[in-house]
């Protein structure tokens, strides 16, 4: 269509402590390294109190796997932010938080998962997906949750009235079966629950990891893994180019190739991939600058919630 989607968010990264140690990864820390954080969760609630009078709609959190922080603390978390702020959609922790937070728990994911429901959880970011083939996943995060235990967390969520959406991390190891592999299985999964609004290809940037010599991928193929994912994923309502990661230009252009949405207002709020070498280093554009980006492309910038109902359209 002729409209391209934007939302006003801000994101919190509780910490980049992880118990993984993924190849591809920036952001990854070790406890006592001086570059690594793990913020309180009043920390946290000052973040949120920063906006406070902006009419923003939408939190989104997530971070590195905490050793030792438990399903309790993140739900408490949910609960205050709740309190706070009850106009903000929480959209929080990726699967790979979820396993290990779940698995301390002792519950089953579908009671671990209701649980963070009742403390305020209203649906899931779609990262930790990677790759799903095994032997992509064994060279390059092979301490990771599984794919299949990735694809079991989301359908739970689904099936418990939790939307997520989805990602792939494209340009390092893999190849296109590769690709086509993992839309698959998110395409069955889909057919199945229903459950996703959208997907979200992922750029490997190279900066700062072990995979630094393998380099980035071209526009010209970002830009087709956008328009393949486009038609490939028929049921899954949007293609999110995600601003901050790809960089506003090819943002931009990615309208044109099958993407119809390009996150949000950010507010300078995650340093993910600025870590790994983004061009955009302090990640916010305002509601005026990310109309303007969609116009300048030809299309009808539409403000709206998570679950992509219209707030506001802005004429051209």
């Amino acid at each position: 269509g002729d409209k391209a989607f934007f939302n006003r968010n801000f994101h919190i990264e509780p910490t980049n402590l992880c118990v993984h140690n993924c190849r591809f990864c920036s952001y990854h820390k070790s406890e006592g390294d001086p570059e690594s954080w793990e913020y309180s969760h009043d920390e946290m609630l000052d973040m949120v109190r920063k906006f406070d009078g902006m009419e923003l709609t939408e939190v989104h959190i997530t971070g590195g796997v905490h050793p030792s922080r438990d399903i309790r603390y993140y739900g408490e978390l949910l609960q205050k932010i709740r309190l706070l702020r009850p106009d903000l959609h929480i959209k929080a922790y990726s699967a790979v938080e979820l396993d290990r937070m779940i698995e301390r728990s002792g519950m089953t994911t579908k009671q671990g998962l209701l649980q963070l429901k009742e403390y305020g959880l209203d649906s899931i970011p779609g990262g930790g997906a990677e790759i799903f083939d095994e032997t992509i996943r064994k060279r390059i995060c092979p301490e990771k949750t599984t794919a299949e235990r990735w694809l079991e967390i989301h359908e739970t969520a689904h099936r418990s009235g939790i939307p997520s959406n989805a990602t792939m991390l494209y340009g390092h190891i893999e190849n296109y079966s590769h690709r086509i592999d993992h839309m698959s299985r998110l395409r069955e999964l889909q057919d199945r629950t229903g459950g996703f609004n959208a997907f979200i290809p992922l750029k490997f940037r190279s900066a700062n990891n072990p995979m630094t010599h393998l380099g980035e991928t071209t526009m010209a193929e970002d830009l087709k893994n956008y328009a393949v994912s486009r038609i490939f994923l028929d049921n899954i309502p949007h293609v999110k180019a995600y601003w901050p990661m790809i960089g506003r230009d090819v943002a931009q252009m990615s309208l044109m190739f099958g993407a119809d949405d390009l996150d949000g207002t950010i507010e300078d709020s995650t340093r993910i991939y600025s870590m790994a070498g983004s061009g955009e280093q302090n990640p916010a554009m305002s509601t005026g600058e990310i109309c303007r980006l969609i116009k300048d492309a030809g299309f009808v910038p539409v403000e709206r919630d998570s679950f992509y109902n219209f707030i506001h359209t802005f004429a051209l």
